[in-house]
């Protein structure tokens, strides 16, 4: 780490945690109905509970919030595949892109849905605008909204006593759409454009190449068959190439939602490192700091809601030190490069290779700093943006970001869900300190039993098995193990990194693994979809259980969850449980080829 390094993030993570105080009282006005905002947008909003029947004055139990959330998500899941299937017979789609293949469109229908926006194929060559727009878009804000009111439901519990109810889940999402996620968006959006992001929906351009390429092309007969020599070779033809196809679209208004919904499916192939997405430092900054915003505020609407600041710090103040160290961690990785590139004991040419650090992979306009808070941010987060290419990484800078996403995304955590995932962390702490001194575990004044334990070993086993199990069936079987192309211990992590990132809801990948196969496609969206929802729901019979207990008062023997000790407790469960599951796996995949890195090979 040099002082240019130190100095980036020092400011990326003050500026986090100074804008985190305003947008989280805003967003708990917001959610509890005060806001000034929720008056001017009373009309609109009562105008679109009558066009859906919906009672906003009626609240939910758990498991009919449960039902409302899945309800509404398969129905967007159904939407999404049919307008993917179809859209070669849609306006708004001046490229005439055909249909998605069925496993294709399944994958990629989940993938939104669940907000994990995995991608097995190249956007700006498969999807026409509308597909973007009414498909892509739409369900980036709904898939945010969902956690937002899901995360909303568990604070209530906490909240509440002796109450049969956790909300209104389409109250609660239509808030959240309407006035946190719409709003922030179009600022975002504005902001991106006037950086330079595109925002049209031109046909794709045809443009001159600054210099003439030529190429051997195979040579064609009439048919389209090759041609052939008297020796059986190939004909081949020099072929010039003078222009190149730009791709065009709406790109800002779906860049915006993308990062600040933690969502990440981009416009483009290459993501945030194309330059149409993501042109300058600036944006960049932009773009990382919307990704964490809402993660970071709820945290403090956390402490709003039950009314004890002091719990909503201590969160944000775990989430905040293990996001540091893994930044710094990340950074000093990247910057130290592949100790055989670098060594004396090379000829000079190559020791020049990488004299500043692991360029490999990154844009030179953010450089190793900007893309290692990056890398961290999106992989803290459910969100699978990326500004570099993570195959590319060094072993350690690859372990970093793929450890973020095994421990479930609750170093910040995607919108909503990383908040709900980290309550959850929390309530596993109690229950184990509560277990070391021979007290029943409490947290923020409620009873910790065996209901609630039940739920949070669902939620904590689910996604490990997921990704576990999903790895070893691609390793054991011939159709996972043709998607390699690195073979070894990183073919391993690209295949270990993939089902962590489906079943946590990520969305990054190693690239070097092809996934756009039947087989990938079906596997991974089985995985997106349990990594879901099953954990929302038992999150949802949690805030239920919650909210029917009473409060208790604070006695001389409460363990105090809102101290450095406490802060310490959660940070260490949290990474002690990502360690004991996981640690066998990395072992396998960075951990072998880091050692073969320094051992020269």
């Amino acid at each position: 780490m040099n002082s240019n390094n130190v100095l980036q993030t020092v400011i990326y993570v003050v500026v986090l945690l100074a804008l985190a105080v305003p947008v989280s009282r805003y967003i708990t006005r917001v959610m509890d109905g005060t806001s000034r905002v929720i008056r001017f947008g009373g009309p609109l909003e009562r105008l679109l509970y009558r066009i859906a029947g919906v009672d906003s004055s009626a609240e939910m139990g758990w498991k009919h919030y449960a039902i409302a959330t899945i309800a509404l998500n398969v129905l967007g899941t159904l939407f999404l595949y049919l307008l993917l299937r179809i859209q070669g017979w849609l306006p708004g789609n001046p490229q005439q892109f055909g249909p998605m293949s069925v496993d294709s469109a399944f994958n990629t229908a989940v993938s939104f849905v669940t907000n994990t926006n995995w991608q097995d194929y190249t956007p700006e060559q498969t999807t026409g605008y509308l597909a973007q727009m009414l498909g892509f878009t739409v369900q980036n804000f709904l898939s945010a909204a969902t956690a937002i009111a899901v995360v909303i439901a568990l604070i209530r519990g906490f909240a509440r006593h002796s109450a049969q109810t956790i909300g209104n889940f389409w109250v609660d999402i239509t808030r959240a759409t309407l006035y946190v996620l719409v709003p922030m968006a179009a600022i975002i959006a504005a902001l991106l454009m006037s950086q330079g992001v595109i925002q049209n929906f031109k046909s794709y351009q045809d443009v001159p190449t600054l210099q003439t390429t030529t190429y051997a092309a195979p040579k064609l007969d009439a048919q389209g068959n090759p041609v052939k020599d008297a020796k059986g070779n190939a004909v081949t033809v020099d072929t010039k190439v003078t222009t190149q196809t730009i791709a065009m679209g709406p790109v800002a208004s779906q860049e915006a939602i993308k990062m600040l919904g933690t969502n990440g499916g981009g416009f483009f192939n290459a993501n945030s490192a194309h330059p149409y997405e993501n042109p300058t430092p600036f944006s960049n900054f932009l773009q990382i700091l919307s990704i964490l915003i809402i993660p970071a505020s709820l945290c403090l609407v956390f402490g709003r809601m039950i009314a004890d600041r002091k719990q909503g710090i201590a969160v944000l103040a775990v989430m905040t030190i293990a996001f540091t160290a893994c930044v710094v961690g990340e950074i000093s990785a990247e910057q130290a490069g592949n100790p055989t590139l670098t060594s004396l004991n090379v000829d000079q040419s190559a020791s020049a290779l990488q004299s500043g650090g692991n360029m490999e992979g990154k844009e030179t306009r953010f450089g190793i700093a900007q893309t290692g808070i990056f890398t961290v941010a999106t992989t803290a987060a459910s969100c699978g943006a990326v500004d570099a290419m993570h195959d590319s990484l060094t072993p350690l800078g690859g372990l970093y970001p793929m450890l973020l996403i095994q421990l479930g995304e609750v170093i910040f955590g995607g919108v909503g869900s990383g908040m709900y995932g980290m309550l959850v962390f929390a309530l596993l702490a109690v229950f184990v300190a509560g277990l070391m001194i021979g007290r029943t575990p409490e947290y923020v004044g409620k009873k910790i039993e065996a209901y609630e334990m039940k739920m949070v070993s669902i939620v904590v086993l689910l996604t490990p098995m997921l990704v576990l199990v999903g790895t070893s069936i691609a390793v054991l079987t011939d159709a996972g193990k043709a998607g390699i192309a690195n073979p070894g211990a990183h073919g391993f992590s690209e295949i270990l990194y993939a089902f962590s990132s489906a079943a946590n809801n990520n969305g990054s990948a190693f690239a070097g693994l092809t996934v756009s196969t039947p087989f990938y496609n079906w596997l991974t969206g089985i995985a997106m979809w349990f990594g879901r929802f099953g954990t929302i729901v038992p999150v949802l019979a949690i805030a239920g259980s919650l909210a029917g207990k009473k409060r208790l008062a604070v006695t001389g023997g409460t363990l105090p969850t809102h101290g450095p000790l406490f802060v310490v407790l959660l940070l260490g469960t949290v990474l002690l449980v990502g360690a004991l599951t996981y640690v066998p796996a990395l072992a396998l995949g960075p951990g072998v080829e880091h050692l073969m890195m320094i051992a020269g090979h």
